[in-house]
């Protein structure tokens, strides 16, 4: 890639091209779980470059504002939810869910001074567990997001978020690259309870050299690798990208379904969104006590924070003999930190331009291209992204054993498409 590409694709502040193009999309924000209950304490929000406060008030109805009061700058996380806003506790200046100054205590209340004092203020939409944000122009509101694991019923998904210490572009690039599966994660795909025992474990472990595919999906990709299967036939691993950066993993075997999205904090930090769900059944007492313990692609954190307990201030709490016995391949546990270790060690936002790509890397590639085409044609045209139509995030991953003649495309196309009630294509 070119110096400016790269600058292009990882900035995403306020008035940036990749900025602008994230705030055309519902974007997740945070748990609901963050958010309880009416006046509960308020949550400092950061994302996209911008400090906010959320909260629910008195209603139930959530809220989310500018951080600082419009007095005097003060952090409205301190604030007081209660009795329908969010009172700052310096002077008692008081906001609604909409960033509507309701209240200002030193002014005559039929002076209607506080009609004229408004903070930025953004949409949310709760579903799936989820607290969903939009940060576009109001009158481009797209329609509410439609995800397959946000549709099931609640015992049928589970959801964790972290802190990833780089860009977002970097981390959402190693959930498209199906080729380090068969390296960094070997130590762990037949002893993690949420991947082990799947046929397509020995696939991933007895061919190191996928051949991947490259397909335009109408949202984003269909990333299909492929590896030698018994009989001639092809083990085929599909991921679905759907933009900006909601991927989906192939599963494995009788294992729930699993993927990601990745959220700018700021350019140089991301939050990496962790999910697990079924189409047909809920998720096992043993599957959710797994997730919950940093398991699959999940990761233990800090009791409090977001952020994981084995990070860069620590080596991610590398094991040298784990490593050298084969039990780990990188010395580092568990796939989530596997790869964030690395995508980190890359450094806040890696220098593109000293990379060397090859064949495997066709899906990065031809991603970071629909990125730039789609940028350019918002920016200079205000054409709509793709993968804002709900049709576009009604999509599966897919893992699948097709002979040698089918192309993996036809071959998984009902497959690929997220048909309620039906179980998910699996090896």
């Amino acid at each position: 890639m070119k110096a400016e590409q790269n600058e292009l694709l990882c900035r995403t502040g306020p008035g940036t091209p990749m900025g602008e193009l994230f705030r055309r999309f519902w974007l997740p924000l945070l748990l609901s779980w963050e958010l309880p209950e009416p006046d509960c304490p308020p949550v400092r929000v950061r994302c996209l470059g911008e400090r906010m406060v959320a909260f629910r008030d008195t209603e139930g109805r959530l809220g989310l504002v500018d951080e600082f009061c419009a007095h005097r700058g003060v952090s409205l996380y301190f604030g007081r939810n209660e009795e329908r806003g969010i009172r700052c506790p310096y002077h008692g200046w008081k906001y609604d869910v909409t960033g509507q100054c309701v209240e200002v205590p030193s002014e005559p209340a039929e002076s209607g001074y506080c009609q004229k004092i408004k903070l930025k203020s953004y949409p949310l939409h709760e579903r799936g567990g989820v607290v969903w944000v939009y940060m576009g122009p109001a009158e481009l509101r797209p329609p509410e997001p439609e995800y397959e694991f946000a549709t099931v019923p609640a015992e049928q998904s589970y959801m964790s978020k972290r802190v990833q210490e780089c860009n977002w572009l970097q981390a959402m690039e190693g959930g498209i690259d199906s080729s380090h599966v068969s390296f960094l994660h070997r130590g762990d795909l037949n002893s993690d309870p949420l991947f082990k025992g799947a046929r397509g474990n020995q696939y991933n472990l007895s061919d190191a050299r996928p051949v991947f595919e490259v397909v335009e999906s109408p949202g984003g990709l269909y990333i299909g690798a492929r590896r030698n299967a018994e009989h001639g036939h092809y083990y085929w691993r599909i991921t679905q990208w759907v933009m900006p950066t909601f991927t989906m993993i192939a599963p494995r075997g009788n294992h729930s379904v699993h993927g990601h999205f990745w959220i700018p904090i700021d350019d140089e930090n991301c939050w990496t969104w962790s999910f697990d769900y079924h189409p047909t059944r809920a998720l096992t007492d043993a599957e959710v006590a797994a997730m919950r313990a940093g398991k699959g692609i999940h990761a233990k954190v800090i009791p409090g924070t977001f952020r994981p307990a084995a990070n860069k201030d620590n080596d991610y709490l590398i094991d040298r003999a784990a490593q050298k016995a084969g039990r780990t391949y990188s010395g580092v546990e568990g796939f989530a930190m596997q790869d964030a270790s690395l995508q980190e060690s890359m450094g806040p936002i890696v220098d593109r331009t000293k990379e060397t790509l090859v064949s495997t890397d066709s899906g990065i590639i031809m991603a970071r291209q629909r990125l730039l085409r789609a940028v350019k044609a918002l920016v200079e045209t205000g054409v709509t992204p793709p993968g804002i139509d709900p049709v576009h995030q009604r999509v599966r991953s897919v893992a699948i054993v097709l002979p040698p003649d089918q192309a993996f495309k036809d071959g998984a196309r009902e497959a690929m498409i997220a048909h309620p009630g039906v179980a998910p294509a699996t090896v």
